[in-house]
């Protein structure tokens, strides 16, 4: 028979201890009366020694500090971002620097303060200065930084963000002050951003500010509005300089190689021109002196032939022969070579001057004859008398 089996059979197993009472559900207070005594007596004291109205109290502060312990061990946990760190302060001194992801803090023990460690950051300085020469000059600059140590950025001074701030005012009022105008409007800018960065860094160091300087921006300067259009010109200019200077470089990077190539053929064709006359002075050398034991033996035989080698060389270059006139004649009659080559173009297409031989000539001689036989008006308009006797 089941334990719940109503009637006499099942009273003594009803497990509400009504033994065949009237049932129904537990009285809740009375649960909590015995939960609290069960609770109490782990601390020391016995569910009997104290009242109801006693237990339930003690039993709600419990839960109460249960729960506000819960609540406050979530609390504590928290995330720093990727390009974050954190520093955290215990009871007000520094703890430690934690790394990106999630941690946990003691609620009202430690505190946080994430600081971006990654993105770079811009702090400007401007205004008008006053320059070595005593010119009035709008100057702006713009510093790039980025924080380099959390804990000395947040509390080695106030605010580092402004005194980095003021030290660039500083360092680019100092570095004007000692430069001209000039030197701060066109060709001097890159030593003044140079030096201004120079100072920045030496008056921010002292102070551990935690941050690193990465650049400088130097801005375009500009000069009173009363003088603006003279400085624009004068810039101008000088950029137009640039300019014809870059231009003048790449013509003369063009024009130089070509210069030393023309120069190096003009070198080698020296050299080629030089062992040309050189070996051809050895062959004239060695040819006179092969010439020499035939004119000791003939002195006059030998003189005769280099005559006519020599006046054979100097007629094979002119366009004129000149021609013996018939015995009994004093004059010296000039041949025009070049009507006679028209005349012959037919037999002869080309002629060259160094085929030109004794023999050739007796015939040119020859057809000179014939041609003037035929009538004396024609042969008296082709030579004319030199006058040697």
């Amino acid at each position: 028979m089941a334990w719940n089996e109503p009637g006499n059979g099942g009273k003594d197993r009803d497990p509400w201890g009504n033994n065949g009472k009237q049932q129904g559900p537990p009285d809740l207070d009375q649960v909590i009366r015995n939960l609290s005594n069960k609770i109490g007596g782990l601390f020391g004291r016995r569910g009997s020694d104290s009242g109801g109205g006693g237990g339930l109290g003690s039993f709600g502060v419990i839960v109460a500090l249960v729960i506000a312990l819960g609540v406050w061990v979530v609390s504590g946990f928290y995330t720093i971002g990727e390009a974050q760190r954190g520093v955290v302060l215990r009871f007000g001194n520094y703890y430690q620097t934690v790394e990106p992801g999630l941690s946990w803090k003691a609620t009202f023990v430690d505190q946080v303060f994430p600081v971006d460690v990654e993105s770079v950051r811009s702090q400007p300085a401007s205004g008008f200065m006053l320059t070595k020469d005593e010119n009035l000059v709008r100057v702006e600059m713009d510093v790039q930084y980025r924080v380099m140590d959390p804990r000395d950025y947040l509390f080695n001074v106030t605010n580092a963000d402004d005194s980095l701030h003021q030290a660039l005012d500083s360092a680019l009022r100092y570095v004007v002050g000692h430069s001209t105008m000039d030197d701060v409007l066109t060709v001097g800018r890159e030593r003044v951003r140079q030096e201004t960065r120079e100072l920045l860094e030496s008056i921010i160091e002292p102070y551990e500010l935690g941050l690193a300087v990465l650049d400088l921006n130097f801005l375009p300067a500009r000069p009173p509005e009363e003088v603006k259009d003279a400085f624009d010109d004068a810039i101008a200019a000088q950029e137009d300089e640039q300019r014809f200077i870059r231009e003048a470089e790449a013509y003369a990077r063009e024009i130089e190689p070509k210069a030393r190539g023309q120069a190096k053929r003009l070198l080698q064709e020296a050299e080629g021109y030089k062992e040309q006359i050189a070996l051809r002075a050895e062959g004239e050398v060695a040819r006179f002196r092969q010439l020499l034991p035939q004119y000791q033996a003939q002195p006059e035989l030998m003189r005769q032939r280099i005559y006519l080698e020599t006046m054979e060389e100097i007629y094979s270059k002119v366009n004129k022969v000149v021609v013996d006139t018939p015995e009994g004649s004093n004059n010296l009659m000039y041949l025009p070579l070049d009507k006679l080559v028209e005349q012959n173009a037919n037999r002869v297409k080309k002629v060259d001057p160094n085929i030109i031989t004794s023999d050739y000539i007796n015939g040119i001689q020859q057809q000179a004859g014939s041609d003037s036989g035929q009538g004396a008006g024609s042969a008296q308009g082709t030579l004319r008398p030199t006058g040697r006797n």
